[in-house]
């Protein structure tokens, strides 16, 4: 039983291989048969289509019969054809079925030959369809490809039949010509000019293809034949358009390189071709041909190197005279540079929107490296004490006078406010990148401020800058304080006003409070320097009065202590040195004259001298007992 099914099974598989052997023998001389036929089908029209027909697209003109018979002809053979191209199709099926065979190796030139006249009759009847603009030939000769499953070839017809003639009377394909001025690198007007003639005169087969239930989806004549020819035009013609060397020329190009991907894209009927079409190699090479990276290291090198070179110079104002009224307008060419570089960044001409991530990140940069020569500079400012080392940054700190901050000042809190949520600059970015979702713009927004952020920072330290420098010329006159212990030492004459060193105390803060730059600082500022001003020289002013006191004190103290030893020893008394005012009692009372006139010097710079901590201790270090609880002056 076993051995008649395995016979019975054999034989089943010999029948169905003969019988596959000998469809694919008919297929084949079916095919033989069908191509012998498409000459003597009224294929032979040359004669009729060069009387008929003159040169260029004319085969809409129907008022002629040999117009007519010739569309007729043209129209056979591709049904024909696409007849042909059915069965060589099934053709090959049957050969994939029994391979190795030797009858099918037999028929093998047969196959070959049958393949070759179909190819050859087919690219024929396409590109007489083309020339004519046969929408009827087109359909069934692409139908044809598509049944073979040779679309490239078709693709190719096209772009050599009609898109290269066309493109090359735009695109100048000799380079000696565009570089002996013929034509510029330029690319704007050129895809200009082939938009239009896409758009008149190959947007009839783009339809065709994208036709409903054509299934002629298969083809892409937008990469591979417009976009694969264009780029040839481009790097034969134009090879210095995609130069990332000439920055402004690449971006233009660029920018209009995609401007015309989208016209192109505007052909693909739905999202899936669209995404078909940028999965084509011909787009992927076609992008290949802009360097955008290359591009944004050489803007890169540019904008930064830019900035560092204006931070490596000197401190000089520009503009003072015009910008006095201009409170928010920058002083110094530094912050000047910043400002510029960062509007660079996200300027139309600079800015490349698939690299935007890079360029914020360049931006947030330049900002820390704007940052970074400030705080240098203060901290050397602040530790100058004689030494060489200070860094590169902040040498510009150490040479200029300290009224020169107050335009750093002032240009540090302009750069923070445009900076700011509500400054331009913030909204200048969210504008360019409005397309991103929200959580990428509240990112982006995020990311700028937390770079100002140590620039905020950064304001007392400017602020303290001021005042130490205020401080120690006051100091000077504070040192002839302790002439007044030496004075009342010699005489006995009673203080009966106060010491010319008192009017000298703050003359450095008024000086410094009346230049003529004290108006680029807000009136925030002005406050904050004349109290933070004061409270230090009337700290270090206490400090002094307090050590010239102490020791006056011990001072008396000791000699009071030897004058009662000598009295013991001589048996004199002392109740006549008991009534003599001391050297002590004389210089606080001079003191006490001292420090009322300083507090009402306080009073015209806009102080209440009661507010400050150290002048309270001041006044009861040197105050009569009976005026220690009110301060008068």
């Amino acid at each position: 039983l076993r051995a008649g099914l395995e016979q019975r099974a054999a034989a089943t598989q010999a029948r169905e291989l003969l019988e596959l052997l000998l469809d694919t023998s008919h297929v084949v001389s079916k095919v033989e048969k069908l191509i012998k036929e498409l000459p003597t089908a009224p294929s032979d029209s040359s004669d009729v289509e060069d009387r008929s027909v003159d040169k260029g697209y004319s085969g809409n003109d129907t008022t002629s019969p040999n117009v007519e018979a010739g569309t007729d002809v043209r129209e056979t053979q591709s049904i024909l054809l696409e007849r042909i191209a059915s069965e060589m199709n099934r053709l090959k099926f049957y050969i994939s079925h029994a391979q190795n065979l030797p009858f099918i190796e037999n028929m093998e030139k047969r196959v070959q030959g049958a393949t070759k006249l179909l190819d050859g009759s087919l690219e024929r009847c396409f590109v007489v369809g083309l020339e004519h603009r046969d929408a009827k030939v087109i359909y069934n000769c692409l139908r044809a490809y598509a049944a073979i499953d040779n679309t490239s070839s078709a693709e190719e017809l096209f772009r050599t039949t009609v898109v290269s003639p066309l493109i090359q009377k735009i695109v100048p394909q000799n380079y000696a010509k565009a570089v002996s001025g013929v034509s510029s690198d330029d690319l704007e007007d050129d895809y200009e000019q082939i938009m239009q003639c896409v758009e008149k005169d190959c947007k009839f087969i783009l339809e065709i293809s994208s036709s409903a239930n054509s299934g002629l989806h298969i083809f892409d004549f937008l990469a591979n034949s417009i976009l694969k020819e264009v780029h040839s035009a481009i790097m034969k013609g134009k090879p210095g358009a995609c130069s990332p060397g000439k920055p402004k020329d690449f971006l233009r190009n660029y920018k209009a390189s995609l401007k015309f991907l989208d016209f192109l894209e505007g052909y693909c009927p739905s999202k899936s071709a669209i995404t078909k079409f940028r999965s084509e190699p011909a787009y992927t090479d076609f992008m290949r041909l802009w360097h955008v990276s290359v591009y944004f290291s050489l803007r890169f090198q540019e904008i930064a190197g830019g900035l560092d070179g204006a931070l490596t110079a000197t401190i000089s104002p520009v503009g003072v005279n015009e910008n006095q009224m201009k409170q928010k307008t920058l002083l110094l060419k530094q912050s000047i540079k910043l400002l510029e570089s960062l509007q660079s960044c996200w300027s139309d001409d600079v800015l490349v929107f698939s690299h935007s991530d890079k360029f914020l990140r360049l931006s947030l940069q330049l900002i820390s490296r704007y940052t970074t020569w400030l705080s240098s500079g203060l901290a050397a400012r602040n530790a100058s004490d004689g030494s060489t080392s200070s860094p590169a940054d902040s040498e510009w700190a150490l040479s200029v006078p300290v009224e020169d901050f107050i335009y750093v000042m002032h240009d540090v809190n302009a750069v923070i406010g445009e900076l700011s949520e509500s400054g331009d600059f913030v909204g200048r970015v969210n504008q360019l990148l409005a397309s991103c979702p929200i959580e990428v713009l509240t990112l982006v927004k995020q990311s700028i401020l937390q770079a100002v952020e140590p620039l905020k920072e950064l304001l007392p330290s400017i602020m303290d800058v001021m005042i130490g420098v205020i401080v120690k010329r006051s100091n000077e006159d504070l040192k002839h304080l302790k002439g007044i212990t030496a004075t009342y030492r010699m005489t006995n004459k009673l203080p009966v006003r106060h010491s010319p060193y008192v009017s000298g105390i703050l003359h450095p803060l008024k000086v410094f409070l009346e230049g003529d730059r004290v108006h680029y600082l807000s009136e925030d500022d002005k406050t904050k320097l004349r109290r933070g001003s004061t409270d230090k020289i009337t700290a270090t002013y206490y400090d002094m009065v307090s050590e010239v006191v102490n020791v006056a004190r011990k001072t008396e103290s000791s000699l009071q202590r030897l004058r009662q030893g000598q009295q013991k020893r001589i048996g004199g008394s002392t109740d006549a040195s008991d009534n003599i005012i001391s050297d002590t009692d004389k210089i606080c009372m001079q003191l006490f004259l001292d420090i009322q006139e300083y507090a009402r010097n306080l009073r015209t710079l806009g102080i209440d001298a009661r507010e400050i901590e150290s002048y309270r201790s001041l006044w009861q270090c040197v105050a009569p007992k009976d005026k220690q609880d009110s301060i008068q002056f």
